[in-house]
């Protein structure tokens, strides 16, 4: 929710000072939330953008020193989230269009129009917290995709999410269940130049075969019995973000053709239709299967393998990180405690050191779902008999 009650900061950049006095007096006496400062060139009012922190610029474009095509670039380049509006005079019209093309949020006339003025900069801050809300919130959905972890294999996968996740590398995932592959996936997505656009999330091992076309291709009314209407599929929902095909070994073979044929043409046709749609969507695929295996079974296309796996990440199976175990103890019983709002716990070292000994067949998720039980069964401290009574394997 947007809140309206907080200060915002305008910068007003305007050379003739009769100008900034009209501007900032008109949004002065409109809220008093609004906190105006203004700068009488383009130089000095970069100069301050690059110093303070602004919600909104009105910026003229004919100045001395920088004119406003110059500094809305240059802003762009420093601070994109801030929306810049320009200001034009009679003669500007044609360069003030020009400017939209280069990121301006609008631009306003001289004399400025009281209740265009008023709406674009209502208008503006409406955009900029949503911008702003928008960033914490990924922040938080973030959180809950954290790699917990300081070993050498955690910190090695950690170093090839930063090395491929700028690049539109196809990535595939491999390891056995519950180690946490679509926490790799989420943190590629994240770190990408996609990520202000969707994750669009697939379990292939849950949809059945004869639905997955129909899922990840969409479907034209018609196609089939319940097929009532037109149905958009995954890879048009991802557009211009990321499709994670999670466990694609258990894919059909005719959907993994079609999926071939996106990953080589970035088109896709509905089931039913004729009429190809283009996508333009970076694919990264997870898997528990050894896939190539699945290939000399007649189980998996060669080709498509190929094309996924460009880059292959291995995430270990949790026996193979058991120093990262006191760190994932910690991290979930600060999280179920929380969530669940039981007061904080903690694990004796003796509980930590038996938890590392275990042999942790359903890895991440099964430690999690122990100590999940423990948090719910034991006392303020797990014990060591805590373990053996309620988490015995």
């Amino acid at each position: 929710m947007i809140n309206y009650n907080r200060m915002s900061k305008i910068l007003i950049i305007e050379d003739e000072a009769s100008i900034r006095r009209v501007l900032t007096k008109i949004l002065s006496e409109e809220n008093e939330t609004y906190q105006v400062e203004e700068a009488e060139d383009g130089s000095i009012g970069y100069e301050k953008i690059a110093q303070f922190d602004y919600d909104l610029v009105l910026c003229d474009i004919k100045m001395p020193k920088m004119d406003g095509v110059e500094l809305l670039q240059a802003v762009k380049k420093i601070k994109p989230e801030i929306p810049v509006v320009m200001i034009s005079g009679h003669g500007d019209m044609e360069t003030a269009i020009q400017t939209m093309r280069l990121g301006a949020f609008d631009y306003i006339s001289k004399p400025p129009d009281l209740n265009r003025l008023l709406n674009t900069v209502r208008n503006a801050l409406d955009k900029k917290q949503l911008v702003v809300e928008n960033k914490i919130l990924k922040k938080i959905v973030s959180k809950n995709y954290e790699m917990i972890g300081e070993s050498e294999a955690i910190n090695h996968i950690k170093l090839m999410v930063d090395k491929v996740a700028k690049t539109e590398a196809r990535v595939l995932i491999t390891g056995p269940n519950g180690t946490g592959k679509e926490l790799v996936a989420h943190q590629l997505h994240d770190k990408s130049e996609r990520s202000n656009f969707p994750l669009i999330e697939v379990n292939c091992a849950a949809i059945p075969s004869e639905l997955i076309e129909s899922e990840l291709f969409g479907h034209v009314k018609g196609a089939f019995t319940s097929a009532i209407k037109d149905r958009a599929g995954k890879f048009e929902a991802a557009d211009k973000g990321t499709l994670f095909l999670d466990e694609i070994g258990d894919m059909s073979l005719s959907a993994q053709a079609k999926v071939l044929r996106a990953l080589q043409e970035n088109v896709i046709t509905r089931v039913g239709a004729d009429k190809d749609i283009k996508v333009d969507v970076r694919v990264i695929a997870a898997t528990n299967k050894d896939l190539k295996k699945e290939i000399e079974k007649g189980r998996f296309r060669e080709d498509l393998y190929h094309r996924l796996a460009v880059i292959l990440i291995k995430v270990p199976g949790l026996n193979e990180r058991r120093d990262d175990i006191p760190l994932l103890i910690n991290h979930f019983t600060e999280k179920i405690t929380a969530e669940q709002g039981i007061a904080p716990k903690s694990f004796s070292n003796e509980a930590i050191k038996l938890m590392q000994e275990y042999d942790w067949t359903g890895n991440i998720r099964e430690l999690r779902n122990i100590v999940e039980r423990l948090i719910i069964l034991s006392g303020s401290e797990i014990s060591e008999t805590d373990i053996h009574l309620f988490a015995s394997k």
